[in-house]
């Protein structure tokens, strides 16, 4: 299927449905105080759909690997803060919906290998090099 916007994506869709699951648990009082987590673990979520999209957006196969490979470095930041979250006392009345993240992190991680894996076997270069041949391709014509 070829998709013409990243809202479409079905990997963009759940990287948005993990950062609202994060904010969700960040706003639970175990949060209180926990400036810094909560900041890594939130910053983390946004970056994993916004590098989906930007890398998306961009003209050439190789940025967008660039922007994808950013953001499944970001699901593995979430995955990583799930774990010291289910090794720290405080949060254990938490655990479910830790373990639910870090499952969904871990989907989405392996949606982008696979979007990675595909777009580095193609020989296309990117839809700004085709938007490029098919001007060329027109003038020739006239």
């Amino acid at each position: 299927m070829k998709y013409t916007r990243f809202e479409d994506l079905p990997v963009w869709q759940d990287a948005i449905e993990l950062a609202v699951k994060i904010f969700e648990l960040t706003a639970k009082p175990e949060f209180q105080h926990q400036f810094r987590l909560k900041d890594q673990i939130e910053s983390a979520a946004i970056s994993i759909s916004n590098n989906i999209a930007e890398g998306f957006e961009r003209g050439t196969t190789k940025e967008t690997l660039t922007f994808l490979y950013i953001s499944k470095g970001s699901s593995g930041e979430v995955r990583s803060l799930t774990y010291v979250l289910e090794r720290v006392p405080r949060f254990s009345r938490l655990i479910d919906l830790v373990v639910d993240i870090r499952r969904r992190a871990a989907s989405i991680s392996r949606q982008l290998r696979g979007w990675c894996n595909s777009l580095q076997a193609t020989d296309l270069k990117g839809h700004r090099y085709l938007v490029k041949a098919t001007a060329d391709d027109l003038r020739s014509e006239i």
